[in-house]
This record gives C-alpha cells, sequence and structure tokens, in this order.
C-alpha cells in the first residue's frame, strides 16, 4: 500500500492541529439560525471556491424511499469530490446536479459550465443549471423544480431556524437547516404526492482550486478520503444526521445531530459506525474506479456520561446511484433503540470511500445486537 506521507502529514497538520482551533460547529448548532444572507452561491464573486445547494427526503414509501438534490457549484479541488472528466474549460466554472429516488431509472447525474449553461442570482434567490433543474431560496421559503429525463420533481419546502452545522470556520461552511416540505414525484407511470420533514443544506469552500483554470492534479486535491452522511427520521418530527468524514486515517468530523421539529437540536460527539458486511463485489464507475460499499452498519451515540442515545443496526436494501462525487447514494432499512424506545423504519445514506483498505469491524461486535 502506497504510504501517502505527505498528504498524511498535512491532515495531521490541519485535522489534529489547526481545524479544533478554529471550528466552531458544536455552539452553532445549539443556536438558532439568523444569518440567510449567508445562503449565496457566489459564482461570480470571492472569496469562495465552491458552494453546495441539497435538499434531501430521507424517507418515503416504496419504491421510491428517497429523493435528494445533491449540487455542487465549483470545483472543490478534493479527493473525494472531484470528478475531473467532467471539469469545464475553467475548473473553477464546473458545476454538478445529482438528483435520484430508488425507483426504476429516476437518477440524474450531470455536469455544467457555469459561464455557459447556468443562471444563479446574486442573492441566492433564483439558482438554475440548464434546463434541468432550478432551485428558489427566499428564506424561509425553498423551492425545487428538476426536469429530468426520466422523472420530475416539484418541491416547496418551509425552513426552520433549527440548524446543524458540520463545519463552521473562516474558510468552510457547512449547515443543515430541518425543514417540512409538500410536493409531487412524476415519471411516466404518474405522480406520487409526498410530504413530511426534510433537510436544506448550503456550504461554502475556499481552496487552492481557486487559484488555476485547470483542475487541482491528484496528488495536490485535500486528502479528504471518507465520508459518509445519513439522514434518519424517526418519527413524524425527529430527525437524526449521522456525519463520519476521514482523512488519511484522521477524523475530521463524526457527529450525531438530533432535533425535533419545533423543540429541541443537539449534537453528540461520543458517535461511532462501523461497517458490518461489505458488498461482495465493489461497484465500478463510468470511469472504471471501484470502491467498496457496505451492505450492513451499525451506529452507536452515547452522551457525555456515557449512557446509550442511540443505536442503529442498518441493512441496504436499495440500488446505489452514482453521481455523490466520487461516490454513491442509497436507502436502507434500519431498527434499533433511541433514547430506550424501539425504532425501525428506512434512512438515506451517501458514501465516498477513496481509502486503500476497508472499514474493519471491531472484534466480536457483531456478536451484539446494537441496545442489548
Amino acid at each position: 500500500m502506497i504510504e501517502q506521507p505527505i498528504s498524511r502529514a498535512v491532515s495531521r497538520i490541519v485535522v489534529d492541529g489547526l481545524w479544533p482551533r478554529v471550528d466552531r460547529r458544536l455552539p452553532a448548532s445549539r443556536r438558532p439560525f439568523d444569518s440567510p444572507a449567508m445562503l449565496r452561491p457566489h459564482a461570480t464573486s470571492g472569496p469562495w471556491t465552491a458552494t453546495h445547494y441539497g435538499v434531501f427526503i430521507p424517507q418515503l414509501p416504496a419504491p421510491h424511499r428517497y429523493l435528494n438534490t445533491m449540487t455542487l457549484i465549483g470545483a472543490t479541488g478534493s479527493e473525494l469530490f472531484d470528478n475531473d472528466y467532467l471539469a469545464a474549460r475553467d475548473a473553477r466554472n464546473t458545476a454538478t446536479v445529482l438528483s435520484s429516488t430508488a425507483a426504476g431509472d429516476q437518477h440524474h447525474y450531470r455536469g455544467y459550465d457555469t459561464a455557459a449553461d447556468c443562471q444563479f442570482s446574486e442573492d441566492g434567490t433564483s439558482l438554475r443549471w440548464g434546463d434541468d433543474l432550478t432551485i428558489d431560496v427566499r428564506h424561509p421559503s425553498v423551492t425545487v423544480r428538476g426536469r429530468y429525463q426520466d422523472f420530475s420533481v416539484d418541491l416547496q419546502l418551509a425552513v426552520t431556524d433549527q440548524v446543524s452545522y458540520f463545519v463552521k470556520a473562516p474558510i468552510y461552511d457547512h449547515l443543515s437547516l430541518l425543514a417540512t416540505y409538500t410536493g409531487t414525484i412524476a415519471d411516466e407511470s404518474g405522480t406520487t404526492a409526498i410530504g413530511g420533514l426534510g433537510t436544506v443544506e448550503y456550504a461554502r469552500f475556499l481552496t487552492h482550486q481557486s487559484l488555476a483554470r485547470r483542475p487541482v492534479p491528484p496528488p495536490l486535491k485535500l486528502p479528504i478520503d471518507f465520508f459518509t452522511y445519513q439522514i434518519v427520521n424517526l418519527d413524524a418530527e425527529t430527525q437524526i444526521l449521522l456525519t463520519d468524514v476521514r482523512a488519511r486515517g484522521r477524523i475530521a468530523c463524526r457527529l450525531a445531530h438530533l432535533r425535533v421539529l419545533g423543540k429541541s437540536s443537539d449534537v453528540c460527539t461520543n458517535t461511532r459506525m462501523d461497517v458490518l458486511e461489505y458488498r461482495d463485489t465493489p461497484l465500478i464507475d463510468e470511469c472504471g474506479r471501484s470502491m467498496d460499499v457496505p451492505e450492513r452498519f451499525r451506529w452507536t451515540v452515547t452522551d457525555e456520561a456515557e449512557a446509550p442515545v442511540l443505536t442503529l443496526d442498518c441493512a441496504v436494501d436499495a440500488p446505489w446511484r452514482y453521481g455523490h462525487g466520487r461516490g454513491y447514494v442509497s436507502a436502507y432499512t434500519f431498527d434499533g433503540r433511541y433514547r430506550g424506545d424501539s425504532v425501525a423504519g428506512s434512512g438515506y445514506v451517501e458514501w465516498v470511500d477513496t481509502q486503500r483498505a476497508r472499514i474493519e469491524p471491531t472484534t466480536g461486535q457483531d456478536a451484539l445486537r446494537g441496545g442489548e
């Protein structure tokens, strides 16, 4: 295995040394969101390299299971999320859209040139990726209109002030706003009305990709090599966000955000994800790159006193859809316990893994079911 000494050293210095000194995600996640003016695309104005808008519906009846709208405006300069084969003439003008469900052929992934294909208002109120996707952000209202080859989407979301930050730092902000929604998903078989609890997300990045028209070469990309983000609605009001991000063996973000509509929002740092079983064969993307993805995994969350908060045993049972950067999205069935009560349902998973080795289960961990 290649040791990657330079990127490992960078990860150690940044993740273990610098980042804890500047990141303010924990206190910010316990306060109401009061900065809607920050939700701008920065497509033609500095200083930000790239921005991300996302709308995620984690639990829908079969066959859809979930609905995601994942966008990037600009290239990130990172190992996990850059697909350089989609880069615009000026890589800084690259944009992508991934939207999918688990039903049939409902999967759209495409690259765009922001200088030629897209229209983004400076204040973020109107965002358009060709004729495929329009997102209007007029806080606290967000509308999504997707017109893809095999399906269409219309959503109206009401954003709350309940915010969860994955990162809050001078060069990188990444947040999720709890939201309620109504809308429809349509294809040649008909139209399905949907409604419930979702999330609206925004991120902005400042990276070294700002300095060059060409994509950052692979050896110089930010060495983030594992990312999973998962959303679970436990009931009509309770939503859990689960995150595990790694950089050459360092933990960049491993959190569980717990939020109840109109009530509490909290974040737990004593969080662990264990892969119990991988898919027998790796997934192969359109460039011939392979990636290991899980079939079964477990989340364990405890509070500061080590008392159990959440245990979920999860089994992926929907198609993996390519296009979350170099990775995939899917859905899973879960069962477990939350604050002493039994829970079960369906969750949404994003998975991007360019590590050189699989995540190995802890010895004997699969002998016990979570919560027993």
